[in-house]
């Protein structure tokens, strides 16, 4: 773990609030009963977070690297459940939106993390960048 350690991640901390956000969201009326997607969106949202704060704490950059595109991953199935739960009709483009864009806000964030830990220059190498 670095001296921090990952909550100190400007990425982390903006996926844990994401994942809160979808929480919430989930939490209306208007999804509620379909709890197959509610899971989905909710295990979708947490993993964000929960893999980049696992890469942060692995030993490598190379195992850093493949947790960080997992997040990024788990990123893209949010955004995907978020606008299949909209095209339904659970929720508007207002509650909608804001999320998806800070998904693709995290996604942009994540790539530019994972292209500094794979650098394998010296200079990328110390200290490990705090995105």
């Amino acid at each position: 773990m670095s001296e921090y350690g990952f909550r100190s991640l400007i990425v982390w901390q903006k996926a844990k609030t994401l994942a809160t956000d979808v929480y919430r969201l989930t939490n209306n009326e208007s999804i509620k009963r379909d709890f197959s997607l509610v899971d989905q969106m909710r295990r979708s949202a947490v993993s964000v977070p929960s893999n980049i704060a696992e890469g942060d704490e692995r030993p490598s950059d190379k195992d850093s690297v493949r947790f960080f595109h997992i997040a990024k991953g788990s990123l893209a199935e949010l955004a995907t459940q978020l606008e299949i739960a909209r095209e339904v009709g659970y929720f508007n483009d207002g509650q909608v939106e804001p999320l998806i864009g800070q998904c693709v806000e995290l996604g942009k964030m994540l790539g530019a993390l994972i292209r500094a830990r794979s650098d394998p220059s010296p200079r990328a190498q110390s200290p490990k960048p705090r995105a």
